[in-house]
């Protein structure tokens, strides 16, 4: 396997040196993810700082083990782990933060994740199909004539903040500003991240949480038949959600409502069209439409990396972990494991292999997977159906957010 050139790798010392804002790298990472399969699956990335892992046993085995956490600071104290003091000009951020599901463990975890929980199953997710259905063609209605789009801003974008907004109780209306606020949220997740992503992410979570708390002093005095109005009045083992955690978990419920999803449906359809394959013959019916699905995600994943805090010293693959150490799993490398995908760089929807990790696993699983599942498994089918013969118009410009993966643009054609 040949290694890329902005990736240098010294096998016997497993340091890794790569810059996380190279446009080779960030537009292309699959590719450097397959030399790290062939020369050092689990590694110490210099630029970061910290261990990683890909292979794909392992990072499975990571999202679930029980010795690696979300959170630390509720077995030790950040003067035992030598950690710095929360950044003032990060007061907004941390406290939206504070009792996100992502951030957080059991017993606080639990307690949250069940309020939440029966909103995504399956079951009732699968009432939003004609929503879905509805909203994916009064939006390529609106295009279709013209013969071209820029499918991110036209439809990508829409559909899952829509969705999601209407499943929480917010209106539609308040869709692009959601988008703003989640745009700026999300870049203190990317690699290299400046003063000024911090200061616009600081501002956006203090606007963010204000127009949530209004929204929850409505639901309080008028409930509605929404997961706000679910959240604020239904109880667990005697108690009801703060109005801190209802804030954090309608804001990160928002966020990731959309955020990845969006990326997830310009992912897939670049990764179809670049294919060559037939689109008629891939969303020919429920299980094939299931299948390219899956691939997409398998081979195209929006969300690269998750964080794990060690709790209790360890070992893992060779490696000595100390409690808190951290170590990152990278989703997206794991789903390009070649021990337990044939050919994995290749799309091929007809596979029967392991499932793909890009929701993660553990009690940590993406509650929205059965929405971002459902909405994909809808949306794409109708958009190639309706359009015909469509085609890249251009290259598609992949977006500087590692570790989140998607495109800032895709244009599209098809024959009028």
């Amino acid at each position: 396997m040949t290694i890329p050139p902005m990736l240098s790798i010294d096998p016997p010392t497993r340091r890794v040196s790569l810059d996380g804002r190279d446009p080779a790298f960030y537009g292309d990472p699959n590719a450097v993810y397959a030399a790290l399969h062939a020369h050092c699956p689990t590694f110490y990335w210099e630029e970061q700082r910290q261990w990683f892992v890909t292979g794909y046993d392992i990072v499975n085995g990571l999202l679930r083990d029980r010795r690696f956490g979300r959170q630390i600071l509720h077995i030790a104290t950040r003067e035992e782990l030598g950690l710095a003091e929360p950044l003032p000009h990060l007061e907004n951020f941390d406290l939206a933060e504070r009792h996100s599901l992502l951030e957080i463990e059991p017993p606080e975890h639990t307690r949250l994740r069940t309020l939440v929980y029966r909103a995504f199953v399956s079951r009732h997710v699968e009432r939003m199909k004609p929503e879905l259905e509805e909203l994916a063609n009064r939006l390529i209605d609106g295009f279709e004539e013209k013969g071209e789009v820029e499918l991110l801003s036209a439809f990508a974008d829409v559909i899952p903040v829509t969705m999601i907004a209407r499943m929480i109780g917010i209106p539609e209306e308040m869709g692009p500003q959601l988008l703003k606020w989640s745009h700026a949220y999300v870049r203190m997740y990317m690699f290299g991240r400046t003063r000024a992503d911090e200061d616009a992410a600081d501002q956006a979570a203090k606007e963010f949480a204000d127009y949530v708390k209004n929204v929850i002093a409505e639901r309080r005095a008028n409930p509605s038949d929404d997961l706000l109005s679910h959240m604020i009045h239904t109880e667990h083992k005697g108690q009801f959600l703060t109005e801190d955690e209802l804030v954090s978990t309608t804001i990160v419920l928002l966020n990731a409502g959309h955020e990845a999803t969006v990326h997830q449906i310009g992912n897939s359809v670049r990764v179809i069209l670049e294919s060559g394959l037939d689109p008629a013959m891939l969303f020919k019916d429920e299980a094939t439409t299931e299948r390219t699905v899956e691939e997409t995600l398998r081979i195209g994943a929006p969300v690269h990396i998750f964080q794990r805090w060690c709790l209790e010293a360890c070992e893992i693959d060779g490696v000595a972990f100390k409690r808190g150490d951290k170590v990152s799993m990278i989703l997206a490398a794991a789903n390009l494991d070649p021990a337990k995908f044939t050919d994995p760089l290749t799309f091929r929807p007809d596979r029967n292999e392991a499932p793909n990790l890009s929701f993660g696993a553990g009690i940590h699983f993406c509650i929205g997977a059965p929405l971002a599942r459902l909405e994909l498994n809808v949306v794409l089918p109708i958009l190639f159906q309706r359009l015909p013969h469509l085609r890249l118009a251009r290259k598609p410009q992949v977006k500087d957010v590692y570790h989140f993966h998607g495109l800032e643009r895709l244009d599209l054609a098809w024959p009028r």
